[in-house]
């Protein structure tokens, strides 16, 4: 399989460019690429390069060659609004969206996150979010990297949210409406999944007041860092591309 790579800025062609240091150095260390290996080469704005690459002593050069337009993404532009959930398991959380082909992901902290994030440990845990939906779209073949959104407020978000477009769903245990009594839904839509114990009885109020419908999923209760992921697959087997 031909190794994958993002570049952080945006590709021409004919141009001979440097990977990144942690890439660089998985391909050579890892991949044990050598000179004259072929690559993928993406910047997120779709589309891929075909590419040579050539190592340098500890960096590795990749000259474009042939562009290819191959697009991957979904009819079907999700965003998963995810209640920070304990340890690592955003991590989990991000990855596997952005596989399964999640356009957008929002953290938000409700009032029973046990994780808080806030200042600057907030905002390198969102990078390195971001960092975790780049390698997922190397090895899944994605070539636009879905958007990590700043962490936010649940009552924040809701704010935004009611004078956004689109369809709002919530998973609520127990809800008579399953995604397979749906239509398929015409425009965007966003998928909001609480944390461990669930919402709190006023912040469902509160969603629903912002046009977020109640959806179960089906008779188990799942845990939050399945809750979403379980809805993403449905909804992309029932309205996008699978």
């Amino acid at each position: 399989m031909i190794p994958r790579f993002f570049c952080p800025f945006p590709l021409h062609p004919g141009a001979t460019v440097e990977l990144a240091a942690e890439a660089a150095h998985h391909a050579q260390k890892v991949l044990r690429i050598g000179a004259g290996d072929a690559a993928i080469l993406f910047d997120g704005r779709g589309g891929q390069w075909r590419a040579t690459l050539t190592p340098v002593g500890k960096t590795l050069r990749a000259t474009l060659l042939e562009f290819d337009a191959a697009d991957r993404e979904p009819p079907l532009a999700l965003t998963l609004v995810q209640a920070l959930p304990a340890g690592d398991k955003m991590d989990l959380v991000v990855q596997k969206a952005v596989e399964l082909g999640v356009c957008r992901i929002q953290p938000v902290a409700a009032r029973r996150s046990v994780v808080r994030l806030s200042g600057e440990r907030a905002e390198r845990r969102v990078e390195h979010w971001r960092g975790i939906a780049v390698a997922a779209c190397e090895q899944s073949g994605r070539n636009r990297v879905p958007a990590v959104a700043p962490i936010l407020d649940l009552p924040q978000y809701l704010g935004l949210a009611a004078q956004e477009n689109g369809l709002r769903f919530v998973c609520a245990p127990g809800a008579a409406v399953r995604l397979r009594d749906l239509a398929v839904p015409a425009g965007p839509v966003s998928l909001l999944v609480g944390p461990e114990g669930g919402f709190e009885d006023g912040e469902l109020l509160a969603a629903r007041a912002a046009a977020f419908h109640p959806v179960g999923l089906g008779p188990r209760v799942l845990r939050t860092e399945t809750a979403g992921l379980g809805a993403l697959a449905a909804m992309m087997a029932l309205w996008g591309d699978w």
